[in-house]
Order: C-alpha cells, then sequence, then structure tokens
C-alpha cells in the first residue's frame, strides 16, 4: 500500500460526512423509517423492525436522506461497522449515531465500504475513539481518514474479487432464508391441525446445557480444537456462528455434550436470552446456550420450529436481577405439540430437502466469508494482486 496515493475521506465525497437525526422523538407506526447502529451489521443493513419516526421530525434533516448508494458508517457505540444503503433504502434517513457517505461518482462506494472494513481503516477508528463515556467517533476524524487511492483499474478488480464473494454470499443467505420462510409455512399449516394434547420437551428430546469441554474426553477433539458456539454471536440466518475454536491448552476438567448439525440452539442468558437459531454444524456450546435434539431427525427439525413458536414461554420463567436466565427445568418443561408418527413422516417428506438446501448454503457461507475476511486485508494492503486473488477465489468457488 506504500505505493498507493492516500487522500483524505472527504475529497472523495459529494458533500462531506453529515449525521442524522438527533432526537427522533416517540415512535410512529406510519412514520418515516430510520437505519439505527443495531441495524447495521455484517457489511448490512436490517430493514426488518426500523424505528419510524415523524414526518414533521425527519424533514428537518434532509441533508440525510437516503436515495441509495450511500455509505453508512456507525459512529457511536459499536463504532466502524459499515454497509451501503441500497436503491430499496430511498426516501430513509438515519439516526445521529449513523455518518452517511456519499461517494463522488469516480468512486465506488463498494471501495468505500471494503476500505473502512480493513483493519488499516478500523486500526485508525480505535485510536481515535472518545471512549470517556461511550465509544464515539468524531466527524473531523472521519473526515481526514486517509483513503488509500490505485488506479482505477486495480479498485475495481480488487471490488470485482470480494464483491462476487458478497454477492455469493448473498444469494446463499436469500436461499437460506427463503427455505426457512416455506418450512415456517408448513409448520403453521400443519401445527394448527394438532390436537390440543401436548408433551414436555424434555420428554421428546435431549436438553444439553453448554459448558466448558473436557481434554479427556478423546470425541470432542478433531486435529485439538472444536466449534465451539456462545450467544452472544449470532446472524440473521438462524445459524449462531461458531465464536472461537476451541483449544485443549488451559481447558478445565469439566464436560459439555458436542451437539449434532440440526439441533436447536436457545440463547439462556443475557442480552441474547430467548434467540432461538439451528445449528449447522457439530459443535459444543458455552454455558449461555442451550442445546434440544431428538433422536428422530424429523422431530429436530418440527422442534425447532415448535420451540421458535413458543419462546415467549420460555422468557416469562426467566429469573435474575441484572441479567435475566432460563434455567435448564423451564426448557424441560416447555410444553410442545408434536404430529402423530405419521403426520410428522409427511410433514419431514416436504420440508427436509428445504433444510438440506439451506444448511448447504448456510455452510458454504460460512467458507466464503471466511475467504473473503482472508482475502480483504491482503487486497487493501496491496500484498495480494487482483489475479492472484481471483484465482484463490475460483479454486474455492
Amino acid at each position: 500500500m506504500s505505493e498507493w496515493n492516500r487522500v483524505p475521506l472527504e475529497s472523495l465525497l459529494k458533500s462531506g460526512v453529515s449525521y442524522g437525526i438527533v432526537q427522533p422523538g416517540s415512535a410512529e407506526a406510519t412514520g418515516v423509517p430510520i437505519v439505527r447502529v443495531k441495524d447495521v451489521r455484517n457489511g448490512r443493513i436490517d430493514t426488518s423492525d426500523p424505528l419510524r419516526v415523524s414526518p414533521d421530525v425527519e424533514v428537518k434533516y434532509s441533508r440525510t436522506r437516503l436515495q441509495g448508494g450511500e455509505v453508512l458508517l456507525t459512529l457511536v457505540g459499536s463504532t466502524g461497522q459499515v454497509a451501503i444503503a441500497s436503491d430499496r433504502l430511498a426516501g430513509w434517513n438515519v439516526a445521529r449515531a449513523i455518518g452517511v457517505l456519499r461517494p463522488i461518482p469516480d468512486i465506488s462506494p463498494r471501495w468505500l465500504q471494503y476500505f473502512i472494513e480493513s483493519e488499516d481503516a478500523q486500526q485508525y477508528i480505535r485510536e481515535r475513539l472518545n471512549t470517556t463515556v461511550q465509544a464515539t467517533l468524531n466527524l473531523k476524524d472521519v473526515r481526514v481518514l486517509p483513503v488509500p487511492l490505485p488506479s482505477r483499474q486495480e479498485r475495481e478488480g480488487i471490488i470485482s474479487v470480494i464483491g462476487s464473494l458478497d454477492d455469493k454470499i448473498a444469494v446463499n443467505e436469500h436461499i437460506a432464508a427463503t427455505a426457512d420462510t416455506l418450512v415456517s409455512a408448513h409448520y403453521q399449516s400443519e401445527q394448527a391441525g394438532l390436537p390440543a394434547e401436548s408433551e414436555h420437551l424434555g420428554r421428546l428430546a435431549h436438553v444439553v446445557v453448554g459448558g466448558t469441554p473436557s481434554r479427556s474426553i478423546p470425541e470432542y477433539w478433531s486435529g485439538g480444537t472444536i466449534n465451539w458456539i456462545n450467544s452472544g454471536k449470532a446472524n440473521e440466518f438462524r445459524v449462531l456462528e461458531p465464536s472461537e475454536m476451541i483449544t485443549e491448552d488451559g481447558l478445565s476438567a469439566s464436560s459439555v455434550k458436542l451437539m449434532p448439525p440440526g439441533a436447536t440452539l436457545i440463547g439462556i442468558t443475557g442480552a441474547t436470552m430467548g434467540q432461538v437459531s439451528r445449528l449447522e454444524i457439530v459443535a459444543g456450546g458455552s454455558q449461555n446456550v442451550a442445546g434440544v435434539w431428538s433422536d428422530d431427525p424429523a422431530l429436530t427439525d418440527w422442534l425447532f420450529y415448535d420451540i421458535k413458536a413458543r419462546v415467549a414461554d420460555l422468557t416469562k420463567h426467566a429469573s435474575g436481577g441484572a441479567q435475566q436466565h432460563i434455567n435448564k427445568r423451564i426448557i424441560v418443561e416447555l410444553e410442545c405439540g408434536v404430529p402423530t408418527s405419521a403426520r410428522l413422516a409427511a410433514w419431514s417428506a416436504k420440508t427436509s430437502p428445504l433444510l438440506r438446501i439451506a444448511a448447504h448454503a448456510l455452510v458454504e457461507t460460512r467458507t466464503l466469508a471466511t475467504l473473503r475476511d482472508t482475502l480483504l486485508p491482503q487486497l487493501m494492503s496491496g500484498r495480494l494482486h487482483v489475479k492472484d486473488a481471483e484465482k484463490i477465489v475460483e479454486d474455492h468457488t
């Protein structure tokens, strides 16, 4: 990167950097939707549950009203998150904690996104945070962020490589989400016809709460590591991602049961309490996670959707002061409805192919995301040439 010219970020923008609505006021069901910090994650903008503000409030912040194509940067709290506003967000606005960057015509929004995601830019951000009360990134520091500017051809090459991975990841996530929607519809249709009788979850399936893996149990280990699930890290497509790979060094003698693909994961402590996700890999879990599965794969699949539908029955029994917790007994005693064996088999025949498609898409997405995270810093630093990166991507896709 030393050979690349660097310019201040603001020189690549049409109108500098602006932040959004300072005091949004009370939410209005029919108001103008705005993007908040919590909506920006993993390079995307979650539009499923926006805060909507009064048009009388929003009109005062027309400078940050979105048209599509803007780069959004989080400035407060979870700083340094970045995503591009799609054309579908035209007419939306942003909160005070979001910076809006409008690149000039010669600069692709993706170039700014990829650079801000790079370790070079993230380090710059970390060094300049005001952490007196809450982590805050000042606009004056954002404006002078030194952005590398290689030739247009080289920028386009890097964008093409990383963009191809992003596009494939997005397709896979759409496939998985669509499959999940279809299976949910099949579940709701079948569930509506069930008799009133129900059964305790503990009598239907294995229910385990995570802990610490034991070095004394060989089957936990494959090459010295296992996938490890922590409820604090999850994505929006049903799968709790491994937060780290646990190694044999320094582990306690206590044990935790490995959970199979298809198991239902329930966040049982803290901020992610009540979050229900589906595991697509063999993994152990921390004490923040409960796992549920049956020896019958069809019942395992059914219980994922049934537990999701009954999560309020779990969270209403949570206990604790500052940090709420769902204990194992509450999960074991959860009342679940299950079809007869014949109806369950018929339901599974319709849904298991969709779940296999979703699982394949999500596992591939994890591989592609790892590849992306490996290539991005090398490309953005100039250590890896575009042609070499293209060959690597070709070999893995």
